[in-house]
């Protein structure tokens, strides 16, 4: 494995193609080829040098639109930091003003009737149980079923005041 070299040797690095047809290229394009000074590597640096100079270019453009891009999304947030400092100081009386009306119309929404003396009959009967059996609160089923069937009757009235 290590008795030959990984490298060619000075001899075989001309390599020298015979085609097994007679080639199809012209006398003028053979001349042409022959007769350029222009060699492999200055073809790939010249072709290098363009990729390279388009590629600058392209930075160029994206690197204008991000910057356009930044400065107006910047704009933006002033804008509206502007606009939202000025809503602040201006809408403090108004928020207030909103609150209070909304107090008013909760106000007037809250109508609730007094609970029937059976329905509270049963909630302090649950409550009492609760205090007398602290560490035993499973002892007062009766009374929390007794409330839940006072609970069901109030809720089947309401039920058929609604619908009828």
């Amino acid at each position: 494995m290590g008795s030959s070299s990984s490298k060619p040797e000075a001899s075989q690095s001309s390599y020298i193609w015979k085609a097994s047809s007679p080639v199809g290229v012209s006398h003028d394009v053979l001349e042409t080829l022959q007769s350029s000074s222009e060699t492999d590597t200055t073809r790939a640096q010249t072709l290098e040098l363009v990729v390279q100079a388009r590629v600058a270019d392209e930075l160029k453009k994206l690197e204008a639109q991000e910057t356009a891009a930044l400065k107006e999304a910047l704009d933006k947030v002033a804008e509206s930091s502007v606009d939202d400092d000025n809503n602040k100081q201006l809408s403090t009386p108004a928020v207030s003003k909103e609150i209070e009306a909304l107090r008013a119309r909760l106000e007037k929404r809250k109508q609730l009737r007094p609970l029937p003396d059976t329905v509270e009959q049963a909630r302090g009967s649950v409550v009492r149980c609760l205090l007398e059996n602290d560490r035993r609160p499973l002892d007062c089923w009766r009374e929390v079923e007794a409330f839940k069937e006072e609970v069901r009757k109030l809720e089947k009235e309401w039920v058929d005041k609604v619908v009828s």
